[in-house]
């Protein structure tokens, strides 16, 4: 099957009320597009010597991210019992290889992220992630558009779009400059009500992430990508996770990272990556400072990520949900049709 053959051609959907409660989601049509996909995702690589790895999918250490809630898995290890967590990415881990082995390398692997269902959410989802040392996020960006271009069947072509042209076309508002009270006094015009942010607790910079986090979600992430793909690039700092931060052309602070949106979907995110295991473990407990704030629980913090980070050679990574790439490449709406059994029905 081609790949023209998987964005062109759309699975005709049986009539569930005739299907068996057995029965998966994803039709055999659509399961062959998938299996399509994936060789050609392993032949794109292999012909760029990037190696492909796995890595264990539970951790004694979990990802510390205020919006991202851990799968927790009970186990006995050593005859006595101990929670470890089912990853969020397999980031960690094949940054521990990368510090070690210095070459390129992916993986394909399920991921898993708790509370996340619906159209384009599920708890346990695919995920595509690589890291090429000696790589910018422009050179990684100029692979990821090949990589599209092979899935896609012809030449595709990104755009490149700040996060501050995006605030400031569609909303007049310059997202890294406006006081947190204009930013509150849009999402109000928008008609975007029963939020108050600073009310939680959450210091100024965090308040005015999650006032830019809604703006964007409910009011410019569903209009990106429709005519061309598109990356999100320079985004605030206190986005940057595991990326390095820069000063853009005007002088302000961005992460060095970027989204690709097709069809209003996030598809990918990529950083030019932090190797900086002091700085990264002041992130990570800034985080479960803020998970407090939150109710959350506080995560056991990776320490063999913390010290692979100071022998990280430069690169950048990226990540792919291979999901809703699907979806968009098969021209359909809702995750259900991509995956065999959505998280209700496994």
């Amino acid at each position: 099957m081609t790949a023209t053959n998987i964005q062109n051609s759309k699975t005709q959907n049986t009539d569930t009320d005739t299907m068996p409660s057995y029965a998966p989601t994803q039709s055999l049509a659509m399961a062959q597009k998938r299996a399509a996909m994936m060789a050609q995702i392993r032949q794109f690589f292999a012909a760029r010597d990037v190696l492909e790895v796995q890595t264990p999918l539970l951790s004694n250490a979990g990802n510390t991210d205020t919006f991202l809630q851990s799968v927790c898995a009970a186990v006995t290890y050593q005859d006595k019992p101990q929670t470890y967590y089912l990853h969020t990415s397999p980031e960690f881990a094949m940054k521990r290889l990368l510090a070690s082995w210095r070459v390129p390398m992916y993986q394909i692997c399920p991921v898993f992220r708790d509370n996340e269902i619906g159209s384009r959410h599920n708890i346990e989802f695919t995920m595509l992630e690589w890291y090429r040392p000696q790589y910018d996020l422009d050179a990684l960006a100029d692979e990821l558009s090949a990589l599209l271009s092979t899935l896609y069947g012809h030449a595709v072509s990104v755009q490149r779009y700040r996060y501050v042209d995006a605030f400031m076309d569609t909303l007049q508002i310059h997202p890294l400059t406006a006081s947190v009270q204009a930013l509150e006094a849009c999402a109000k015009n928008l008609g975007l009500m029963g939020f108050d942010f600073n009310q939680s607790g959450m210091d100024s910079e965090d308040v005015r992430q999650s006032w830019l986090d809604l703006l964007f979600s409910h009011a410019i992430e569903p209009h990106l990508g429709h005519d061309i793909p598109t990356l999100i690039v320079d985004y605030p700092p206190a986005t940057a996770a595991l990326a390095k931060t820069a000063k853009d052309a005007e002088g302000n602070t961005v992460a060095k990272r970027f989204e690709l949106y097709i069809n209003g979907i996030e598809i990918a995110n990529a950083y030019d990556e932090l190797a900086d295991g002091k700085a990264l473990r002041q992130r990570f407990e800034r985080d479960n400072a803020l998970r407090v704030q939150h109710n959350l629980p506080i995560m056991p913090i990776d320490a063999h990520l913390l010290a692979a980070c100071n022998d990280l050679p430069p690169c950048s990574g990226i990540a792919v949900g291979i999901d809703r790439l699907l979806m968009v490449l098969a021209n359909e709406k809702d995750l259900q049709a991509v995956i065999s059994f959505p998280s209700g029905l496994a």
